[in-house]
Order: structure tokens, then sequence, then C-alpha cells
């Protein structure tokens, strides 16, 4: 599929424009795109989902082709995260807005969670940035608000507790754009959302994975220790990554002489997209191997890996560099304005986060292949869905469509989406109601899918 000229972008007002014109302009697009008719799932021409997965195949490792179908396969809620291209096309279908921001592209509630900010605190964010591009902002809380209902009916939930998972996301998502339309544009791009604070507020409640003190093990933990002890064996007298095929691993002889040799000459390219401070501080390490790491649903098959480095005394560092490619939301928004894809990932992040990984960056290797480069981890605190309770669930909802407004305000108006939405409760009765009717449709194209691999297709 053709991408087609790119056509949006960001706009603001210029001069000294109050909040209430800003906020009268929002409720003025409700003309041309009504609040409820974000219910809606008319979609009068709808491609086939078999076509555009078999599409999306092309350019990846063959051999990893059936993790990533297995992986699809486990359940709804997983084809769900592998299928975000498909998302996009019905989406550009649908009402807009046509109010442009920076998306993450790929939102869903596992791409939510917390991770340490250089000062070492935890913050709660989005932290999956893959598809990250200008587009409607209302694409990405109708994406995060459908993976609530997939997957509370996954995990059994009642369909009315499904839907009540998805207003909780918009309606946490309105209250809040509506704080941020009260605040500077200095105050916005400080803020940040507290992980013990939101845990201490009752907001995330009953999850072992938030617990305190395992936040405090997190931040204290002397980095990628953990993962050296895990991931690493002394082969021939030198550190080295072991090998857990088919997730982690090396290529054999020639191949992985080559697949190296094209990793080093990557990350000295990236040196060179890092500040000068990240540049001095990487010096004091050396790569002392890499191998394949296989990440994620939608990024199997696509050429990632890790690289171990270790200082002249010995500590470790891990980086994962990860390949990317052409966002599933280009052919119906526009091309990048980025003719490397790495750099439209770290861009995309470094605006929409409000704390990014110190080692962000971007590279290609002599192939042309382009990459994004971060920590392997650093103190993230991930949810586990196969543990929620219900009412952490619904809570959980209410902190992600939090994290999803404080980043739209980033490159959004808060001030004209918050008058777009209003102060009552239709836009969120819209989105929960577009949200069961997403799972439903998302059930019928999983099981279409897995009938066409069990015949072989």
């Amino acid at each position: 599929m053709k991408s087609k000229k790119a056509s949006g972008i960001i706009k603001h007002f210029k001069g000294n424009v109050s909040k209430d014109d800003r906020y009268n302009y929002g409720r003025s697009l409700r003309e041309q795109c009504p609040v409820e008719s974000h219910a809606s799932l008319d979609i009068i021409d709808r491609i086939n989902p078999i076509d555009l997965h078999r599409e999306s195949d092309k350019g990846r490792m063959s051999s990893l082709l059936p993790i990533r179908y297995e992986r699809m396969m486990e359940s709804p809620f997983t084809f769900f995260r592998g299928s975000a291209g498909l998302m996009a096309a019905d989406l550009s279908q649908l009402p807009s807005t046509k109010m442009y921001l920076q998306a993450c592209g790929d939102c869903h509630l596992l791409n939510f969670g917390g991770f340490a900010t250089p000062e070492r605190k935890l913050v709660f964010d989005i932290n999956d940035f893959d598809e990250t591009s200008v587009a409607p902002w209302e694409w990405d809380i109708k994406r995060l608000a459908s993976s609530f209902a997939i997957a509370g009916i996954n995990k059994g939930f009642t369909t009315a507790e499904s839907q009540a998972a998805a207003f909780a996301v918009a309606n946490s998502y309105r209250i809040h754009m509506s704080e941020y339309a009260e605040m500077s544009a200095l105050q916005i791009w400080y803020s940040q959302i507290n992980l013990k604070d939101l845990i201490q507020s009752g907001k995330i409640r009953n999850a072992k994975q938030f617990d305190p003190s395992q936040i405090k093990k997190a931040i204290k933990r002397q980095p990628h220790v953990k993962d050296f002890t895990k991931l690493v064996y002394t082969k021939n007298g030198k550190p080295a990554i072991k090998d857990f095929p088919p997730l982690i691993y090396h290529f054999k002889d020639a191949r992985q002489e080559e697949f190296s040799k094209q990793a080093e000459s990557a990350y000295y390219r990236y040196l060179k997209t890092l500040p000068n401070d990240r540049r001095t501080l990487l010096q004091r390490y050396s790569i002392y191997d890499t191998a394949i790491k296989v990440v994620g649903v939608g990024s199997v098959g696509t050429q990632c890996g890790i690289m171990l480095l270790l200082s002249a005394t010995g500590d470790p560092l891990f980086l994962q560099f990860k390949e990317a490619k052409q966002s599933v939301l280009e052919p119906f928004i526009g091309k990048s304005m980025f003719s490397n894809h790495g750099q439209r990932v770290v861009e995309g992040q470094k605006l929409m986060q409000s704390a990014s990984d110190i080692f962000l960056g971007w590279t290609h290797d002599d192939t042309g292949k382009q990459f994004y480069i971060r920590q392997l981890r650093d103190a993230k605190v991930k949810p586990l869905l196969e543990n929620m309770e219900y009412s952490t669930l619904l809570t959980y909802a209410h902190s992600c469509g939090w994290a999803l407004a404080r980043a739209h305000a980033r490159t959004g108006d808060p001030a004209i989406i918050s008058g777009y939405v209003g102060d009552n409760n239709v836009f969120e009765d819209a989105i929960s109601q577009f949200s069961m009717l997403y799972m439903n449709q998302n059930n019928i194209d999983y099981l279409r899918m897995k009938n066409e691999i069990e015949k072989g297709i």
C-alpha cells in the first residue's frame, strides 16, 4: 500500500489566544465531527486482515514468523497487540476530528508501565513508540480503550465490566485533559506521574508488580547486574551472551561474524546521534558480544537484539537495538518527516514521554536497515495482566488514560481537545461503545486468522 502525501501536521494558535477561545474552537469542531460519531464502527470497504498480515511479514526474518503467529494466536488480546496496522486501517475510515498531534500509534494497556528517569525516580508513562507518528489524537484513545475491552473479556470479566474499563480510560483522559488545559506549556512539559504517588493515592492497588518494596529495590538495584547474572557466561575466557533459543541466540559461524560486524558499525553511527555527555559516558565501555533477541508480538521477525558492553572495571551495560520500519500509521496519514525510522521513534518518544532513556538514539547498518537503540531494561515495572483482579484493571485504566492525556498535552492543545470532549460523559460513552464493537470485530478477525493458520495457508 502506497503512502499518501503527508497531510497530518501539528497546528497551534499563534499569538495571545485565550484558553476560553481555544476551548470554544474545540467545541466548534463538533459540527464537522460530532462527539457521538466516535461510537461508530461503520466501515464500507474494510481491508482483508489476512492480506494485511501477509504484507507485514515482508522483510521479516522468516525463521521467526512461526513465533510471531504463535504469540498472536494465544488469545484475541495477543492478536490485537499484533494488529496495530489493521486497526490503523480501520480508524482511517472513521469520523475524525483531524486534530493532529504526536500519537503513540500502538496504544494498548501493556505499552504502559513504570520506569526509572535519569534522576532515578520511577514514573508511570507510555513505554513503547515503535509506531509513533503525527496522527489524529482520537486514534490513540480508541486503541487504548479497545485494549481494555478486549483484555477484560479475555480475562472472563462480564461485558458490562469490560465496557466500564473502556469507559474509565476515556473518562480519565477527559478529566485530566481538562486539568492540563489550565496549565502553561512549561508546566505540562515538566509534569510527571510519579509511580509512588500513584500507588499511595490508591489509583493502582492490589497489584504485586506495583508493590512499594519492589519499587524501592528496583530503584536501588545496580543497573544491568541482574541481567548480567542471568544472560552472560564465560566463553573462551571472555564474557558472552547465553543462547536461549529461539528467543535469544547467535547465528552460526560466518553469519554471526558478519552480524557482529554490522552491529558494531551501526553502534558507532548511533554514538553520533547522542549528546556529547552520553558519548563521553559510553567511551568507558567496550562491546563484548551481540545476539538476536525476540521481543513483543508486533516486532517478532524484525531484526532486534542485545549488545553486551563492559567498562574497564567490569561494569555491565546491555543495549537493546530494534529494527525500525515505516509506522503502521503512515499509509493513512502520510510519510514521516524523518528519513530514518529509528529517528522517527526516538523523536516521537522524546516528545511524548516525560523522561526518556539517556542512551536513546538511532542508527542504520551497512545494508540500509534502520534501528533505534536504548538500554535493555532500566528499573522497569510492567503490569501483569494475567494477575489483575477487576478492581485493579479498572484503576489501571484510569492511570493509563491519565498518562495518555499528559502525553498528548505535550504536542497538542489541551484546551482545544478539552473543548471538544466537553464536560459530561458523552465522549466516554461513545468511546466505550466503540470499544465493545471493536472487541467483537477483533474476535471475528482472530478466529478468521486462526482458521487460516489451521488450514496451513
